[in-house]
């Protein structure tokens, strides 16, 4: 299945502005683009942008349910086996407590139902991550930085801590197997029978 997000998304000269703005020299990192188009930039969070990292497929269900059911997403980038949902700045300080609240965190579960959400990494004030180039790579490598969702404005819209939990405690809903066998007996004895005679 195929989606908006399988396309290759450049940035548009507003979404660069934007991201340039959250590093001390954003003329400086322009010029760098302008020369390097398919360089990826670290950048510093907590000012423009905050970030939440989250295992590949476990962001994309995020994502998924952030479109589909939601109010959509800001900028979204995959980075080694990562996705990296931009979001509001100070979301990385408060999301952690808010899924520690919910006992949504790796370990606990909200209700026998639940699934639960994996290790999220939350990138804030003082943390620094590297974004994609504004082009898409020539030969791009599977492991290879690229936008999901790139942006293209001056002033994108972020979501904020509580929208990211919601996201979060769908994608892990609808991540649960449910299975039509009862759980077996940890103690029971399994014989094999398929030599039988």
């Amino acid at each position: 299945m195929s989606s908006a997000c399988d396309e290759p998304i450049g940035v548009t000269p507003a979404g660069a502005a934007w991201l340039a703005s959250a590093g001390t020299y954003p003329r400086s990192t322009l010029t760098l683009w302008e020369e390097r188009p398919h360089a990826p930039v670290v950048l510093p969070c907590g000012s423009v942008f905050d970030i939440v990292s989250a295992p590949a497929m476990f962001g994309r269900l995020m994502l998924d349910r952030l479109w589909g059911e939601g109010p959509g997403s800001g900028p979204v980038a995959a980075f080694r086996g990562r996705t990296l949902l931009f979001s509001a700045p100070g979301t990385a300080q408060r999301l952690p407590s808010l899924l520690e609240w919910e006992e949504w965190s790796a370990d606990g579960r909200r209700d026998g139902r639940a699934g639960t959400v994996p290790p999220l990494l939350c990138h804030g004030t003082g943390d620094a991550v590297t974004v994609p180039a504004l082009a898409a790579p020539p030969s791009p490598t599977q492991n290879s930085t690229r936008w999901m969702v790139a942006p293209d404005t001056r002033h994108p819209w972020l979501p904020g801590p509580e929208i990211l939990l919601w996201a979060a405690v769908r994608a892990a809903r609808s991540a649960v197997r449910i299975s039509i066998s009862p759980p077996q007996d940890q103690d029971a004895k399994v014989y094999d029978v398929s030599r039988r005679r």
